[in-house]
């Protein structure tokens, strides 16, 4: 043989490397993760079957075909309507989706009041700037669930009685909550609603298209105004070709309650002004840190193209800030959303009320705590899961 054929047949050092021996470093770590991971299996399938084992010597039932059988108790506020024989699963879709309400709409309206408050810590206006930094400092240092309470106190026994309700046209506002007229839902609104998606989606591409030109040009195109007309706009031709239906359910004093309409109670304001005031105050102090992690230059730089100080905040600042503010954001609406679990404390009939009753009237403690911790956990997921997306779109691609 000679000796080129010789060193052809030799094998190539990745080759050698692409085996892996269980007496090399990287095939004992991977024995390792292997043996921790089973024994960590192998603990949970212990610790549940003796937990099963010792609920059978003492006679409680287990399992989850309870959520099949129909509950026996009122709920004051929900989403969806139910019946006398509706089934505990129903009970817990409206616990979860009076969760979900006053998540979703607390997030929107801590996000809007920390970013504003964040900004004004910078304010040229000394009053506005000291007034920004006293809310973050009361609201971030007195706890939730203190808060939570003393709101509950302001709309259970501050405002009026039903006989003396305020009355601004067709809205009322009492020791009842609040009352509003409320649109009679056909297929107008239906139509509006998908309108509004599809212009909100044009909006987000154009936003891309003028960021683009921005970074192309140096000139800044219109683009909330922009936005707010295409989503109004396909809105509006929804609710155009669903027939323009303009029926409204109004409200009206009844004998015990004011009936029909819409309303909010004063369990759900008192969480959801308690959690926006509460999470608002966090998120002001991470926007601040953002805001403030940009180098001066960069003012400086957006002042020599003769940006104005709000273009400068808004097209340069703002988006290189993103980077510092969205990581700890995303904690903030984590929090938001596991800290209304302590609307047990006031009334209102979110997840871990539902929880709470049910496993009262069926003795299925781990079974209804576990359906909460799986509804959190899912949500916290996708929460993060949409937190990371919109991380990895603002992030600033180095060219």
């Amino acid at each position: 043989m000679s000796h080129f054929s010789m060193i052809e047949a030799r094998p190539s050092p990745d080759k050698k490397n692409r085996s892996i021996s269980w007496r090399s470093r990287e095939g004992r770590s991977v024995i390792y993760q292997v043996v921790a991971l089973l024994s960590a299996f192998a603990l949970v399938a212990l610790l549940v079957r003796n937990t099963l084992a010792n609920m059978r010597l003492r006679g409680i039932q287990s399992g989850y075909d309870f959520l099949f059988q129909p509950f026996g108790f009122d709920i004051s506020e929900t989403v969806i309507d139910y019946a006398h024989n509706s089934s505990y699963f129903v009970a817990f879709a409206i616990g979860m989706l009076n969760t979900l309400k006053v998540a979703i709409i607390g997030i929107a309206l801590a996000t809007v009041l920390g970013v504003l408050i964040g900004v004004g810590r910078f304010s040229a206006n000394f009053l506005v700037q000291k007034i920004c930094y006293a809310f973050v400092e009361f609201f971030r240092n007195v706890p939730v669930y203190l808060q939570l309470l003393i709101w509950y106190l302001v709309f259970a026994e501050a405002l009026p009685d039903l006989d003396n309700a305020w009355n601004a046209g067709h809205f009322y506002l009492s020791k009842n909550g609040i009352s509003f007229p409320w649109p009679v839902w056909q297929l107008g609104q239906t139509l509006a609603l998908v309108g509004a998606v599809l212009g909100l989606v044009f909006g987000l591409y154009y936003r891309h298209l003028a960021r683009a030109h921005f970074d192309r040009t140096g000139h800044a195109r219109p683009v909330f105004g922009v936005v707010l007309a295409a989503i109004l706009g396909m809105a509006v031709l929804g609710w155009l070709a669903g027939g323009a239906p303009a029926e409204w359910d109004l409200p009206k004093v009844g004998d015990f309650q004011i009936e029909d309409g819409g309303a909010f109670s004063p369990e759900f304001m008192a969480l959801l002004f308690g959690l926006v005031f509460y999470t608002a105050a966090f998120i002001a102090e991470v926007v601040r840190s953002g805001i403030a992690s940009v180098s001066l230059g960069q003012h400086e730089a957006a002042a020599s193209l003769g940006l104005t100080k709000n273009q400068s905040m808004r097209l340069v600042v703002l988006p290189q800030a993103l980077r510092v503010i969205i990581p700890p954001l995303t904690s903030q609406y984590l929090n938001l959303t596991k800290n209304s679990s302590l609307a047990v404390a006031i009334g209102y009939p979110e997840l871990v009320s539902i929880a709470n009753t049910t496993l009262n009237q069926t003795g299925r403690a781990i079974e209804a705590l576990s359906i909460v911790m799986l509804v959190y956990l899912t949500l916290s997921l996708i929460t993060s899961a949409l937190m990371n997306w919109f991380n990895a779109s603002a992030a600033i691609q180095e060219r």
